[in-house]
């Protein structure tokens, strides 16, 4: 599947990526002082291996990622790519986890946005500047 890997165009992230996967997050394992995982997704068009650090939140067994995108108006390409392929691998720090995931319901996003605000307060903010609803993806193990 690495074969099939097609780096962010945006140098910044395919270097942090890159960082991470080579140190198995000993180096860009931490962000602004938030904790970072590794998502990898299918690409929704492309069907190329994608690969975006975003902050880690974890809930039992289960990982959280929003799609908040700094609530910019419109979704992340990553959480396009879900919705086509919701097999995903999140790599945290050396673990490799097989991962199925699923875009939150109303009950749940209101019952898991706080685990997610208590990692990275700034996601309030970020519904704030937007009048999309920022999903709350669940990715549970496979």
């Amino acid at each position: 599947m690495s074969d099939n890997y097609e780096p962010s165009p945006w140098e910044p992230i395919a270097d942090h990526v890159q960082q991470y996967l080579d140190t198995d997050g000993e180096q860009g394992g931490v962000w602004e002082g938030a904790p970072i995982i590794v998502l990898s997704t299918t690409g929704a068009k492309s069907g190329k291996l994608r690969r975006t650090p975003l902050i880690r939140v974890k809930v039992g067994d289960d990982y959280l990622v929003i799609a908040s995108m700094g609530g910019a108006p419109s979704h992340p390409n990553w959480y396009r790519n879900i919705e086509a392929h919701p097999e995903v691998t999140i790599q945290d720090r050396a673990e490799v986890h097989e991962m199925i995931a699923r875009t939150a319901d109303d009950s749940e996003r209101a019952e898991l946005w706080p685990a997610a605000t208590a990692v990275w307060p700034a996601y309030d903010e970020y519904v704030t500047k937007t009048d999309r609803v920022i999903p709350l993806v669940i990715c549970s193990p496979r």
